[in-house]
């Protein structure tokens, strides 16, 4: 029954840690549906994340998205700060949460600031004295697009350009109705944020210009010191012609300020998720560039633990090429099983001996009785009394036997029953013979 119970033990120890094993590889194969926060409705990057979404489900990717719409890039910050959403589509300057760390770069936005000639506003001057941000004082800027950010933004650059905020009026004007807007408003300046090819960025510069006439591009020549002291910001150029190109806009390189939009996920979220992640989005890329050039702008982000945003560890892993293998992630735990299957082993070998000790005490005696009982064949005068010593030996015999089935008894023990087994059948064999025959048995010893 104990050898039983070791066995049953051991059983269920190795078929809690096969289980273990076997849940331990499921959850880490089956696919993690992610929640990403995206907006505003309608837009470039809702179309590019829906379709990056489409691609991870055609091709049955480890990770699924599933988007989340939101009114734009401050409510996706919300999202992730508040945990309702996995991943968002968020700008680097909108203060995000400690909890949000870097996965990739969604696209670098630049700061285009500009001069309107009489193409929009009504009794718009042709002619202006802007030539730098620092003429910019007590003038009226405007600001494309509704978010905050952006207002902060001009602030920076005008507090580092030497201008007083509160000396420039500024005035935020929607996407879409910018001409309308314009008609009974003089505005000095504009200012967009976006990508390179933004097409919010050219239908403004349009919708404020006169066709097919230069336009007056102003450098942020603060952009340096911007960037130094808001590690979010980076100094960079417009090219020439990157707005335009006949006639090309800018006519050269104008300084600049750009602004990542980055994806980012939760500082929680499981590494091996984020590396399979950002795996996916990079392998993807290029195959939806044809129908979406915007997935062209996707790149990796800062892996310096210095960055601004720091990238999340998973991200890290894949871009600096250290992803860990199966064996790297879970040798321990594999390892730590097989240390307990170990023990429980040796743990049921221990109990096993333990709960066998009085079986050895008692298989002792026995033995030490036979070795007796050579000694009182050798003396006896009965063969009757013989034969009681001969079926107790059978018994002892037969107890020994089972102790060495259960283990209690040792083979070189067993080796040294046998000897004494052996010494007992020879002195009752010789001690009958005696009885049988005094007198023979006297010459016989004689002889010898």
């Amino acid at each position: 029954m104990m050898k039983r119970a070791t066995f049953i033990v051991l059983c269920v120890g190795g078929l809690v840690f096969a289980a273990a094993l076997i849940g331990l590889l499921f959850f880490s194969w089956r696919p993690a549906t992610l929640r990403i926060a995206v907006g505003p409705p309608g837009s470039d990057d809702v179309k590019v994340v829906q379709e990056i979404a489409q691609a991870f489900a055609r091709e049955r990717h480890y990770v699924r998205l599933r988007v989340a719409v939101t009114a734009g890039a401050e409510e996706s910050a919300t999202a992730i700060g508040h945990h309702e959403a996995d991943l968002a589509v968020v700008r680097a300057d909108l203060g995000l949460s400690p909890d949000a760390l870097s996965v990739a770069i969604f696209r670098k936005n630049l700061v285009v600031l500009w001069l309107p000639n009489g193409g929009g506003a009504k009794g718009q001057k042709k002619e202006s004295s802007i030539t730098k941000v620092a003429n910019l004082a007590g003038r009226k800027v405007g600001i494309i697009g509704k978010t905050q950010a952006n207002v902060d933004l001009l602030k920076i650059i005008l507090t580092e350009s030497g201008v007083a905020p509160d000396k420039v009026e500024m005035v935020q004007f929607g996407t879409t109705d910018l001409p309308e807007a314009l008609r009974n408003q003089k505005v000095d300046a504009f200012m967009a944020v976006g990508p390179i090819d933004s097409k919010i960025t050219a239908d403004a510069i349009a919708a404020t210009t006169k066709p097919n006439s230069a336009v007056t591009f102003l450098p942020i020549d603060a952009a340096e010191i911007v960037a130094r002291k808001h590690p979010v910001y980076e100094s960079a150029e417009i090219a020439a012609g990157a707005l335009g190109a006949t006639p090309a806009r800018p006519d050269d390189d104008v300084t600049t300020i750009d602004v990542n939009h980055l994806i980012v996920a939760r500082k929680t979220l499981s590494e091996l998720t984020v590396t399979a992640f950002t795996k996916q989005l990079f392998a993807i890329r290029h195959s939806l560039q044809s129908d979406f050039p915007g997935v062209a702008n996707i790149q990796v982000p800062d892996t310096d633990k210095a960055a601004a945003i720091p990238a999340h560890p998973g991200a890290a892993a894949y871009i600096d090429g250290n992803e860990r293998s199966f064996l790297d992630r879970y040798g321990d735990f594999m390892w730590f099983g097989l240390m307990i299957l170990s023990g429980l082993a040796s743990g049921g070998a221990w109990l096993r001996s333990y709960m066998r000790r009085d079986e050895r005490i008692h298989n002792t005696e026995l033995r030490n009785r036979l070795v007796d009982m050579i000694v009182a064949a050798r003396e006896s005068g009965s063969i009757t009394e013989l034969d009681l010593m001969q079926k107790e030996a059978d018994e002892i015999l037969r107890d020994t036997l089972n102790c060495f089935e259960d283990g209690a008894v040792a083979e070189d023990t067993l080796s040294a029953f046998n000897i004494a087994l052996d010494q007992f059948h020879n002195a009752v064999a010789d001690r009958k013979a005696w009885i049988a025959d005094p007198v023979s048995s006297r010459r016989r010893s004689a002889a010898v």
